[in-house]
């Protein structure tokens, strides 16, 4: 009998269609003999859809024309199972019931936590990082306060909130300063490389930040890495056991990898391969001794950040100076990053089986811990008798 796979995409975020080109990719190469794979398509309207025409990434040029072929659902448990469900007019019927979800979302409302908290409260288990370390992976600045207590390189940074440069953009631009120009300004939550500036001089910094402010309330500031070479490593795995891919360096045609670089570089008859698409060197054309310590680096990164499945981490070397600094983790990277693992001989169908015989087995283990009780300290209340020795508290 084959796994019911539900592969969850799209969302309310910046990086839907990067999730929409990631999910058909995988969907595609995902084992059919194995797998029955059921596409859900979460619109920009948050509301969900499935039906086998989602498998085809042409039906999203002109998805508005065709939805009405495809099936409103959301997802429930009942009696035990997982089950898609028809929310088309007044009786609600099963669509398909599933066994697994996997998430492939990118960025805010979807990546960040959002969808793997609703997957928990159902009870279904999904591939990929938990609630916490796919939130930690979001946040830009949390993750580097994590980095730092963890003793991690990470380059030179400030933040602050959209309010706190409203009231006073001269502290913050001193603070900017100290660090020294260039920097490169972040919304502190989004991924693709959207809202990102680099800005070379105190003139161009209010226009950076008033961009990056569009798109989150939190901002980060970097200094720019000097002699700067972009390195990324893959890691799969769970807190348990992790195993690295071959690095890649990343070629931009600008100061850093940019959306056209990642989504649009080189893709050939205008439709792009998502990161498959990226001008890149595999393997990367570092030492070995540098290799190393970014294996090392990535496994700690995972780890100290509650990461599962299969990440992206970013890396910026200072070619010059031979350092490291940690930059990034994706948690649901780019074309789950297939193309890191392919040099060291795992083909893309079987990397998505490790993902979802990991997210199985983790299930499993989570299923034998202790999450609630089976006594009921409600059963004993005895109206408002009981509110007596809490009464004081509510006051």
């Amino acid at each position: 009998m084959k796994i019911k796979v539900g592969v969850i995409f799209g969302g309310e975020t910046v990086e839907h269609e990067v999730s929409i080109i990631t999910a058909v990719q995988a969907m595609n190469n995902m084992n059919d003999e194995k797998y029955e794979i059921i596409p859900i398509y979460i619109a920009k309207d948050r509301t969900w859809y499935t039906g086998a025409m989602l498998k085809e990434i042409d039906v999203y040029q002109n998805f508005d024309d065709l939805k009405r072929f495809a099936k409103k659902v959301t997802l429930c448990k009942r009696d035990g199972g997982y089950y898609l469900v028809n929310t088309k007019g007044l009786i609600r019927r099963d669509i398909c019931e599933l066994d697994i979800a996997f998430p492939i979302v990118h960025g805010n409302n979807a990546e960040d936590g959002t969808l793997q908290g609703y997957l928990d409260t159902i009870g279904i288990p999904y591939v990929g990082s938990r609630v916490l370390g796919s939130a930690l992976g979001q946040d830009k600045v949390v993750m580097k306060q994590i980095f730092e207590s963890c003793k991690l390189p990470i380059a030179p940074y400030t933040w602050f909130f959209d309010s706190e440069y409203v009231d006073d953009s001269e502290i913050i631009k001193k603070n900017i300063k100290k660090l020294g120009y260039p920097v490169i300004v972040k919304p502190a939550s989004l991924g693709s490389s959207v809202g990102i500036k680099v800005v070379k001089d105190e003139t161009d910094i209010d226009e950076a930040i008033n961009d990056a402010i569009k798109y989150d309330a939190k901002i980060v500031v970097e200094k720019v890495i000097e002699n700067m070479v972009e390195v990324n490593c893959s890691v799969l795995g769970n807190y348990e056991h992790q195993t690295t891919s071959e690095l890649e360096e990343v070629m931009s045609t600008d100061e850093f990898l940019t959306y056209r670089d990642k989504y649009l570089g080189n893709a050939k008859g205008g439709k792009s391969k998502g990161m498959a698409s990226t001008n890149r060197v595999i393997p990367a054309r570092v030492s070995d001794e540098l290799k190393n310590e970014i294996y090392d680096l990535s496994k700690k990164v995972f780890r100290c950040l509650n990461l599962s499945g299969v990440c992206r981490i970013d890396y910026l070397i200072d070619k010059k100076a031979n350092k490291v600094y940690v930059n990034e983790p994706n948690t649901i990277p780019g074309s789950l990053a297939f193309y890191l693992w392919e040099p060291t001989g795992k083909k893309y169908s079987e990397l998505l089986d490790e993902m979802i015989t990991l997210a199985i087995k983790d299930f499993k283990n989570r299923s034998k811990k202790t999450f609630s009780f089976e006594t009921n300290i409600l059963s004993n209340f005895n109206g408002t008798k009981g509110l007596k020795g809490i009464k004081g508290k509510l006051k």
